[in-house]
């Protein structure tokens, strides 16, 4: 298992840009017939990817973790970016397609992840954060959210946000997740900007063509910084740094959020007229 640690406020200031990138940027997941687990020392999360193309996968428990299972002390959100697939979670089998997603909770023992067809295989994206409660295990049909819609196509950021794991629906201990798409036209994301002391939060850009990138924003409101993003990429955002960007087209991110509270709304506003 690969380790990221993040830098503080301060250190930020003075990286440059392979440095910012190499700290805040996962640029390599969703590689086939492979599982990927990144662990980030920012609220002990883990990021990591499973893509089972010639057949299943097992989630390991590496000997990092010190545990008996991935999840003796853990819970793990998935979303379904790819083609139709199989989890299995100790014993029962759960069917996502694309933009579905699973909650498992803490003390399952054993995950087994499995693509329909190995031509379009399913790429499971893996958020995983420590657990102190046990909440059942569920599946989140995309089909059956109700996404809230936002912004406009005069300012360019007419987006639908789809929450998944949230207080008031899939609950957990402590994840939140959701999908935001982006209609055609409009390309900017998460503004105004804000900052929550209170969680980290994690982007995975997806759905974007070869030829398109991300500019994705970080930093102090007062000292912000840019990471260049391609498809798949994923970016960590401490809480004291803004987590915004514009695309070069439409897509879609999940943001995934752990921390000390799983309110949606708990938010610190950073005005567009005060950014630096």
């Amino acid at each position: 298992m690969k380790f990221l640690e993040m830098p503080d406020s301060v250190r930020y200031t003075r990286m440059n840009t392979e440095e910012l990138r190499s700290s805040f940027l996962i640029e390599s997941l969703f590689t086939k017939d492979a599982v990927e687990l990144i662990y980030v020392d920012l609220d002990r999360t883990v990021i990591g990817s499973a893509v089972p193309a010639t057949g299943a996968l097992t989630l390991p428990c590496p000997n990092e973790l010190r545990a008996t299972s991935f999840l003796e002390r853990r819970e793990l959100g998935v979303l379904n970016i790819g083609g139709p697939g199989t989890i299995e979670v100790d014993g029962e089998a759960f069917t996502l397609d694309k933009l579905d997603a699973l909650y498992i909770s803490r003390g399952n023992a054993s995950i087994t992840f499995r693509s329909t067809e190995a031509s379009t295989p399913a790429e499971f994206y893996l958020l995983s954060y420590p657990a102190h409660a046990t909440y059942p295990t569920t599946l989140i049909r995309k089909a059956e959210q109700i996404a809230t819609t936002l912004g406009s196509q005069e300012t360019a950021n007419l987006r639908h946000i789809s929450r998944l794991i949230h207080l008031e629906g899939t609950r957990s201990c402590q994840l939140v997740m959701g999908v935001t798409e982006l209609e055609s036209g409009s390309v900017w994301n998460t503004m105004p900007p804000h900052t929550h002391m209170r969680r980290s939060e994690v982007y995975l850009y997806f759905d974007i063509p070869a030829s398109d990138r991300i500019i994705h924003l970080i930093g102090p409101p007062q000292e912000t910084r840019h990471l260049v993003i391609a498809n798949k990429q994923v970016v960590v955002s401490p809480g004291w740094s803004i987590h915004a960007g514009v695309g070069t087209r439409n897509y879609k991110f999940c943001w995934g959020m752990g921390g000390e509270n799983q309110v949606y709304s708990d938010m610190d506003p950073a005005p567009i007229t005060d950014l630096r």
